[in-house]
């Protein structure tokens, strides 16, 4: 909640509220100003800022806080107020009736912004979920609405029979089971209505429609007044987002803030700019200096410096992350197609070096397994497999574990053969991947595995694409899609989620032969590991049942299946300006409450 604290270390934290400040105590609250926003590198979409496909956590901030409304939304607020689920262009949370599997709701007199300016309708909200729900759109998570009635069909180009539009203001949805989690589901951004004069320009063309989102929430992005979308011939890129290194948002003029609560969002500034700036340490600076007004970056030098110094810990928030950071293995890669490797990976890593990189203690704390323990109510609190002294790692532990290995050629716990030398490391461009990439390589030989690294900006992409058979990349983190631990499995460990291009399941759990055909995976496809029946199992339980069956997965998969190294549970850690009168924290898109924010 608004105000709460956080002790980190020696310090005390402000967590949400920046409601006492050093030299600024009489600022108040207000309405105005620009509101800038510094990005290191790239904006690193995972699908171009489309709705539709996009994944990447900042962007979803953006998107539930300022641009898109769905049925359902949060009050973007932290902790567990901030995960509960509430009414945003639905009228009310609707109870399901048929036995659970009939959602009936009815829409807000909300309109669309320019260039379309029009009243939404239930059939707009339709679209948006065909949409999604049609792979060549490059959805990258239809899969939690898969049990929508009919939800294949979309593929076929015909409709999703499960969902019905009585009127133009009702919306009915079919599932084929009971879901209790489905809420939750329509509150992500691709489930945000699409004016189809529009979107229908971007049919088949995944990402596309990025610099051209049509918003219902309280901004667009600059210059949308301006496409003229006559014919989609001329449909033209908003001036406002150039895809690359700025996106800048305005008031959508037909936004009623009667349709919205303000506890939801206030919309305080009125204009929200993103800057990408490939240097951290100048985005740095010019927050201290109020150039900028916050970041999506902390480096670890203002990370001690504002963690420490007094006068600077109201500008200094950490919120609670439900994210995990790890190291994946792709299991058709070898030497990673060999259970003891996988093992020997996570026995001799140092995790402790890796947390350094990120920033130390404050940035978070050491995983040792899949889920953050918020979100699986403690039950593995004991639970660390791989855990070694100082989390430095053990040569001998690792060791031991290689010698299963048919890559272990020597016998002396080394990783001998040929494939286990200059194996393709993906490295990001951000200030810590550097670092972290010489505590792989350094940890790694330790084990005789060495690594051939590529250097890729906004490495998501590439990793993200199944044809390119990358085995080990040191980019990934998770956080939870809403409070569940399903949002973690499900999309990570799922093989029936396993798409082309924009997948998450990066070690490629439960892939089947057919499937590594049909994407040109080229290694090992025989005997992958499945995790798939326990997911249908987990699913189908309610309460403290659904957690312990997850739970219980989580040890399977880091003790059988083993195809992540996992090593920092993160907060959130962000700093401020002293341009900023008003900080919260959203803890459902686990970013910036933008909706809330203030500047002078």
């Amino acid at each position: 909640m608004a105000g709460s604290v956080i002790a980190i270390g020696a310090a005390i934290v402000v967590g949400a509220s920046l409601a006492a400040k050093s030299d600024s105590a009489s600022q108040k609250v207000g309405s105005g100003g620009t509101l800038t926003v510094g990005i290191e590198a790239s904006f690193a979409w995972t699908d171009s800022f489309d709705p539709t496909g996009e994944y990447l956590g900042d962007a979803w901030g953006i998107y539930m806080n300022l641009i898109t409304r769905s049925l359902m939304g949060s009050n973007h607020v932290p902790g567990a107020a901030g995960n509960k689920v509430v009414a945003d262009l639905a009228t009310s949370v609707p109870k399901p009736t048929n036995g659970g599997k009939t959602y009936t709701f009815h829409l807000k007199k909300v309109k669309f912004a320019p260039p379309v300016n029009r009243l939404v309708t239930s059939k707009d909200v339709k679209y948006a979920l065909e949409r999604l729900a049609n792979p060549k759109n490059g959805g990258q998570y239809a899969f939690y609405y898969t049990s929508i009635k009919g939800w294949a069909n979309a593929a076929k180009g015909k409709p999703i029979s499960g969902i019905t539009t009585p009127n133009s203001s009702t919306i009915v949805i079919n599932l084929t089971q009971p879901r209790g989690d489905f809420l939750y589901a329509l509150a992500m951004p691709a489930t945000a209505p699409i004016p189809v004069e529009i979107g229908k320009c971007f049919e088949g063309k995944p990402g596309a429609y990025g610099r051209n989102v049509v918003s219902t929430g309280p901004y667009m992005i600059e210059g949308s007044d301006k496409v003229d979308i006559s014919s989609c011939s001329k449909v033209k890129p908003t001036s406002g987002y150039d895809g690359q290194t700025r996106m800048s948002l305005v008031r959508n003029p037909n936004y009623d803030p009667k349709t919205d609560t303000k506890a939801a969002r206030e919309n305080l500034p009125d204009q929200f700019v993103f800057v990408v700036n490939a240097n951290a340490d100048d985005i740095m600076n010019k927050v201290a200096a109020g150039e900028y007004d916050t970041a999506t970056t902390i480096t670890p030098q203002f990370l001690k410096k504002y963690s420490t110094d007094k006068s600077l810990r109201p500008y200094f928030h950490v919120n609670q992350g439900d994210r995990t950071w790890f190291l994946p293995m792709n299991l058709t890669q070898p030497p990673f197609d060999d259970v003891h490797v996988r093992k020997a990976m996570n026995w001799i890593m140092d995790k402790h070096a890796l947390v350094q990189a990120w920033g130390g203690p404050q940035i978070g704390k050491v995983a040792n397994h899949v889920i953050p323990d918020s979100l699986l109510g403690n039950k593995l609190a004991e639970f660390a497999p791989y855990k070694t002294p100082g989390d430095t790692g053990s040569v001998a532990k690792a060791k031991a574990a290689m010698r299963g290995s048919k890559y272990d050629t020597q016998k002396n716990g080394t990783c001998g053969a040929p494939e286990c030398k200059n194996i393709l490391l993906i490295v990001d461009t951000r200030l810590q991947d550097p670092k972290m990439q010489a505590v792989i390589e350094q940890s790694a030989k330790k084990i005789g595995i060495t690594f051939a690294a590529r250097t890729v900006e906004g490495a998501y992409p590439t990793i993200q694409t199944v044809a390119k058979n990358i085995p080990f990349s040191e980019r990934p983190g998770w956080g939870k899609d809403y409070a569940s631990p399903y949002t973690f499995f499900g999309p990570l460990f799922d093989g029936r989620t396993i798409i082309p291009t924009g997948n998450i399941n990066y070690s490629l759990v439960g892939i089947t032969p057919a499937q590594c055909k049909a994407m040109k995976v080229k290694g090992n496809c025989t005997n992958v590991p499945s995790v798939n029946a326990d997911l249908d199992k987990c699913a189908a339980l309610v309460g403290d049942a659904n957690t312990t069956c997850y739970a219980l997965l989580d040890k399977k998969i880091m003790t059988k299946v083993v195809n992540w190294v996992p090593y920092l549970w993160s907060t959130v850690t962000r700093i401020s300006s002293k341009n900023m009168t008003q900080w919260q924290f959203d803890q459902f898109a686990t970013t910036p409450a933008y909706a809330h924010l203030a500047v002078k």
